[in-house]
C-alpha cells in the first residue's frame, strides 16, 4: 500500500480559536456541540475563518463474493440497479446532495456489471466483484492497492475543483458482512455481537449470516496465523471500502474535513485509524443508523455522532443531513458577532 503522510493537527492555533469562540456575543459554551465542531473544523483548516468550499461526495460502489452466501436480503443486482439510478437523480444521495450543494461523484470500483456507455459513472473498475472471502481472500494485495489509489485520486479530483469537505459513500450488497468482521477483528468484539440483519434479514437470515462469517474468519485465521489490520482489510473487503479508506487517508493528508456517515463507512473509518490513527482528527461523526452494532462501533472509535435519525440507507445519506449543522459551526465563526461589535456587557 502506498504510504501517507498524515499527521494530528496542530493545536497551537487553539487558544486563538477559543478565545474568538468565547467572544461571540453569546453565553459561555452556549452553543454546545457547535463549538466543539468549529474548534475541529479550524484546527483542521489552521484558522479562525473556516471555509466549506466546494463540497463533494464521493460515492464508491462494488460487489462481494460473500453475497452468494445468502448473507443477505438483496440480490447484488440492486447494487448496479442504483448505481444507474445515482445517474438519473432518483436515489436518496442525489436528493440531500443536490438540497446541499454537494458535487456528487459516482464511481464504479468493482461493480459485477458493465457500465459501458452510461453516462455519469466514472469508470474505475478493479474486478467485477471480490472474490467469496468464505473460502479466499477477497482481493489481491495489488487489487488492494488499487483500490486505495481509485480513492487518493477521487479526492486529488475534488481538491482541484476547491473543495474543502469530502463527503463518502457506498453501494454494494452484502458490505455489511465485511463491516462486521472488520468490526470484530480491528474492534477486539465478538462477533455476534457485530452483525445485524443489513437491508432487512429476520431471524433465522441473521443466524445464517453469523455461521456464515464465523466459517470465514476460522479460515482467514489459519490462512493468517499472525493476523495484521492490512490483511484483515484486504481479505474481508470491498473494493468500495478500500477506495473509501484511501479517500480517507488521501484527505486527511490534505487537510480536508470528512464527514463519516454510517456503519459501513463507520467501519471504513476504523480501519483507517487502525492503518493511520492521525486520521482521526479529520473525522467528523455524523450519524448513528438502525443497523445493529453501529452504535458499539463508534464507542469503540470514541465517536459521538451529531444524528440518530435510525438511518439504514447507506450511500452516505445521514452524513449529507447532517452537513446543516456543519455549517451552522462554521458561519457562526465567520459571521456571529462579538460582544464588542455588539455592543453588550461581557458579563463572565
Amino acid at each position: 500500500m502506498k504510504g501517507f503522510d498524515i499527521h494530528r493537527t496542530d493545536r497551537r492555533l487553539a487558544a486563538s480559536i477559543q478565545q474568538k469562540i468565547d467572544n461571540l456575543n453569546k453565553p459561555l459554551g452556549a452553543l454546545g456541540r457547535l463549538e466543539e465542531l468549529a474548534m475541529q473544523v479550524c484546527l483542521i483548516q489552521q484558522t479562525l475563518n473556516p471555509s466549506l468550499a466546494h463540497p463533494c461526495h464521493l460515492l464508491f460502489g462494488g460487489d462481494h463474493g460473500i453475497e452468494r452466501e445468502g448473507v443477505s436480503v438483496s440480490p447484488r443486482e440492486v447494487t448496479w440497479q442504483q448505481m444507474i439510478n445515482f445517474t438519473k437523480g432518483g436515489g436518496g444521495v442525489n436528493m440531500f446532495c443536490r438540497q446541499h450543494g454537494f458535487k456528487l461523484k459516482v464511481v464504479d470500483v468493482g461493480v459485477d456489471f458493465d457500465f459501458t456507455g452510461i453516462a455519469g459513472i466514472i469508470n474505475r473498475k478493479i474486478a467485477y466483484g471480490t472474490k467469496n472471502f468464505r473460502y479466499e481472500a477477497a482481493m489481491t494485495e495489488e487489487q488492494f492497492d488499487r483500490a486505495i489509489q481509485v480513492g487518493s485520486d477521487l479526492v486529488d479530483d475534488c481538491v482541484a475543483g476547491g473543495c474543502r469537505l469530502v463527503c463518502i459513500g457506498e453501494m454494494g450488497i452484502a458490505n455489511t458482512s465485511a463491516s462486521s468482521i472488520w468490526m470484530h477483528l480491528l474492534g477486539v468484539t465478538p462477533l455476534k455481537e457485530c452483525v445485524g440483519a443489513g437491508a432487512g434479514l429476520d431471524e433465522k437470515g441473521i443466524r445464517h449470516k453469523c455461521e456464515v462469517l464465523a466459517e470465514a474468519v476460522a479460515n482467514y485465521q489459519t490462512a493468517f496465523p499472525q493476523p495484521s489490520a492490512f490483511a484483515a482489510l484486504r481479505y474481508f473487503g470491498g473494493f468500495e471500502m478500500i477506495a473509501a479508506i484511501g479517500a480517507m487517508l488521501r484527505a486527511a493528508e490534505l487537510h480536508l474535513i470528512i464527514l463519516i456517515d454510517g456503519f459501513i463507512m463507520t467501519a471504513c473509518a476504523l480501519a483507517a485509524i487502525r492503518l493511520y490513527p492521525e486520521v482521526r482528527d479529520y473525522m467528523i461523526f455524523t450519524h448513528c443508523g438502525d443497523e445493529y452494532a453501529h452504535q458499539s462501533m463508534l464507542n469503540i472509535i470514541g465517536a459521538n455522532p451529531l444524528l440518530h435519525l435510525a438511518l439504514r440507507l447507506g450511500e452516505g445519506t445521514g452524513a449529507l443531513c447532517a452537513f446543516p449543522i456543519i455549517d451552522s459551526a462554521v458561519r457562526m465563526m465567520n459571521e456571529m458577532g462579538d460582544f464588542d461589535s455588539a455592543k453588550v456587557t461581557k458579563y463572565f
